[in-house]
């Protein structure tokens, strides 16, 4: 329960640090500084998402591999 709550505070004070400051009167204004992160990071998150799915691929098809030569050699076993 604890973590909803400070999950909630903390998506609030996001909310309120986005929120213009002069057209509504309240708020730290920093929405063009968010976006500006924004434009920066993804393309090095879509980097980074993409280097872990090559990875998984890899991983994948030496799994496959390995699950084929493990019941080949069952079928052998068994003859």
């Amino acid at each position: 329960m604890k973590a909803v709550i400070i999950g909630i505070i903390i998506l609030a004070a996001a909310v309120f640090a986005i929120l213009p400051a002069g057209k509504i009167g309240f708020g730290l204004g920093w929405g063009e500084d968010v976006l500006t992160f924004l434009r920066g990071a993804v393309p090095v998150i879509a980097f980074i998402v993409g280097l872990i799915a090559v990875f998984i691929g890899i991983a994948d098809i030496k799994d496959r591999a390995e699950a084929k030569k493990e019941e080949k050699e069952a079928k052998e076993s068994i003859e």
